[in-house]
């Protein structure tokens, strides 16, 4: 007997719960265990023929990659907030809808800013160097001195659901949150934060930075050595948000000239393989892009891009769809 639920391309394995929905409800071929490559993509699309495509970021599918989709894939689903992996416009000329999952990953996108924070901040990465090695030594009073983030000055870049979140852990450590963003929010969201119209007039006041905003070709390598020289110097720089907003050069040299004190880094313009000079800075803390990286969050994300898929495939509108 032919197998009549819709078909589902994955482009590689979620979490127990969402699999095996996926496997109770729709027709997929067998999930590498590896993310596939667009090339992989396409040519599995093609042979599968499928109804839809869940995505995440990390895998490009641009212009001429969209050209070669099969007429049947009437839905592209992201499992991430960011869609600058997608080329929008050429999904939507196609006809294609595009949805992604945004809300359920703000809590742990906001968790890993400050985790980040902390790590940059109290040299979490050259301690845990100094232990593998086998310690082996008492440290002098002045030796291997992090910074205290309590009290100190937050500039949020972006205060959309991730920066409000971030803000909302920051006054917990008792710190004078900031932010800059395209407009001023309501007051009842604000909570007391001070708003600057543009980045550059907050930075002086900043001593540390955190970027929570999405990618555009309008906001590549943003964070450009001007900017980072008008922190003041000691500061320390967090990006958790999208590896393209920074002009890396600059910040690698921030960082060794003492500029920028320390940072914090879970994305990069060269995922996955970062500039290795980051490698050589004791005072940078990496992850390797896991913002989202908890069982429940990308259990929630799956979910939601599975429920996106239902939606489309029953001629419902989709959770949460990507207009533009």
């Amino acid at each position: 007997m032919s197998d009549t639920r819709p078909r589902l391309l994955l482009t590689q394995r979620q979490t127990p719960a969402v699999m095996q929905r996926i496997e109770q409800n729709f027709n997929i071929p067998d999930v590498p265990g590896h993310r596939l490559s667009t090339r992989e993509l396409l040519d599995a699309a093609r042979a599968f023929q499928p109804a839809a495509i869940m995505i995440s970021t990390g895998l490009p599918l641009q212009g001429d990659d969209v050209k070669q989709l099969p007429d049947c894939v009437k839905v592209v689903a992201t499992v991430s907030v960011g869609t600058d992996h997608l080329d929008i416009p050429a999904l939507h000329a196609r006809g294609i809808i595009v949805t992604n999952t945004p809300d359920v990953l703000t809590e742990c996108n906001a968790d890993m800013a400050i985790l980040l924070m902390l790590a940059a901040a109290r040299r979490a990465g050259e301690y845990t160097t100094l232990m593998r090695d086998g310690w082996g030594r008492s440290l002098a009073m002045d030796e291997l001195l992090g910074t205290r983030i309590s009290g100190k000055r937050l500039g949020i870049v972006g205060m959309g659901r991730i920066g409000r979140a971030v803000a909302r852990r920051a006054r917990g450590f008792d710190m004078e949150v900031m932010y800059s963003n395209r407009r001023r929010l309501p007051a009842e969201q604000e909570a007391g934060a001070t708003y600057f119209s543009t980045v550059a007039d907050m930075l002086p006041h900043c001593d540390i930075l955190s970027l929570h905003m999405p990618a555009s070709p309008q906001t590549d390598g943003m964070i450009n050595a001007d900017l980072l020289g008008r922190l003041p110097r000691g500061a320390i720089f967090i990006n958790a948000a999208r590896g393209a907003l920074v002009d890396e050069d600059a910040l690698i040299d921030a960082l060794r000239s003492g500029q920028l004190a320390a940072a914090g880094l879970d994305v990069y313009r060269n995922e996955p393989n970062p500039d290795p000079r980051f490698l050589e800075l004791p005072n940078v803390f990496l992850t390797p892009h896991v913002g989202s990286a908890t069982i429940e969050t990308r259990t929630d994300m799956g979910m939601l891009a599975v429920d996106n898929v239902e939606a489309v495939l029953n001629g419902n509108n989709p959770p949460t769809p990507v207009l533009a």
